[in-house]
């Protein structure tokens, strides 16, 4: 629909222009007026404003303007015709609320692309809302971006898997990308794309086969999920070790206020801890927190590290407490 009043406004825009072409070559061709005469004649008489003429007109200019009237007054009509249209449409409504979303995700920066609104996609938002993080979503359904809007998220109504989606969602200064279509297929050509993109994106993919995990991390993907497996697994875990489960499940990471894990980044540390020792830290002491895990600058987990560990930069402390002592935790570092 769009395409087509877009088509529209081509069209009346260059029939506008012709009929000024008509006047002007007319005019100077009856007349032997110059270009900015001719221009004058046939702007008023384009838009008949009742000026008067440059010079009295002969039998045959008259009947050029009567001609030239006559056509100006069916490219006026067609014109007004698709701009009504337009606006009883709702398109013109549309078109700014698009270019005022466009102008709020321009100015996001290290924030979430999450393409597909779908099950997964619903989990990604909530859990990145728990922790105020922004997102811009990528969905082409109609129906289902009527309700994203209510909602008032960022969105951008467009194929996922195509480029210029990516780039009007800001993949260039994204800092994830949550790629959770129904489609294996869909999901590679998204991460590839992205991959380009942005090199130090990163991404993360559903899958829903086995032998799209190798192909997904081939293609860029950081991490790939595959929630059928997953449940799976979990189903069985409860089966063989409930109580494991149930406690690892209550150790929720469900927002800023409830939180019983966290991660940090050494590199925000302040720079005094840099190259010293998880001792030095002193978490135990001053927030109550537990260092139950670390992760190397080479991506290597160490579980229940040793206090004498020493904190690289590039590397990752992560952290066990009760809510209470994860926001004292944030306070202090």
């Amino acid at each position: 629909m769009k395409t087509i009043f877009k088509s529209k406004f081509q069209k009346a825009i260059m029939l506008l222009f012709f009929v000024l072409m008509i006047g002007i070559i007319g005019y100077m061709s009856l007349s032997g007026y110059s270009f900015v005469n001719a221009l004058y004649m046939t702007v008023i008489t384009v838009s008949t404003v009742g000026f008067g003429e440059i010079e009295p007109l002969n039998d045959q200019e008259k009947l050029f303007t009567i001609f030239l009237i006559t056509i100006s007054i069916i490219s006026f009509g067609y014109t007004v015709s698709a701009l009504t249209e337009y606006i009883i449409s709702g398109q013109l409504f549309q078109h700014f609320k698009l270019k005022k979303v466009q102008k709020k995700i321009e100015k996001l920066n290290g924030h979430t692309i999450i393409c597909g609104f779908g099950r997964n996609g619903k989990q990604a938002i909530k859990k990145l809302q728990n922790y105020k993080k922004d997102f811009v979503i990528i969905e082409q359904s109609e129906e289902i971006i009527n309700s994203i809007d209510l909602s008032g998220f960022l969105n951008v109504k467009q194929d996922a898997t195509t480029d210029e989606a990516l780039i009007n969602a800001g993949i260039e200064r994204a800092e994830n990308l949550i790629t959770a279509l129904p489609s294996d297929a869909d999901n590679l050509f998204v991460v590839l794309s992205a991959r380009q993109l942005n090199g130090n994106c990163r991404i993360i993919s559903r899958a829903s086969n086995e032998s799209s995990y190798s192909k997904l991390k081939i293609a860029g993907a950081n991490n790939v999920i595959m929630p059928d497996k997953l449940g799976g697994d979990h189903m069985a875990s409860l089966v063989v070790t409930p109580d494991v489960i149930e406690f690892v499940g209550r150790l929720t990471i469900e927002g800023e206020e409830t939180a019983n894990l966290e991660e940090i980044s050494v590199n925000d540390l302040p720079i005094e801890y840099l190259n010293k020792t998880i001792l030095d830290l002193d978490l135990r002491r001053k927030t109550g927190c537990n260092v139950i895990g670390f992760k190397t600058p080479n991506n290597n987990y160490i579980i229940n590290p040793e206090s004498s560990v020493e904190l690289q930069k590039d590397s990752h402390l992560i952290v066990l407490g009760r809510p209470e002592q994860i926001s004292e935790l944030r306070v202090l570092f």
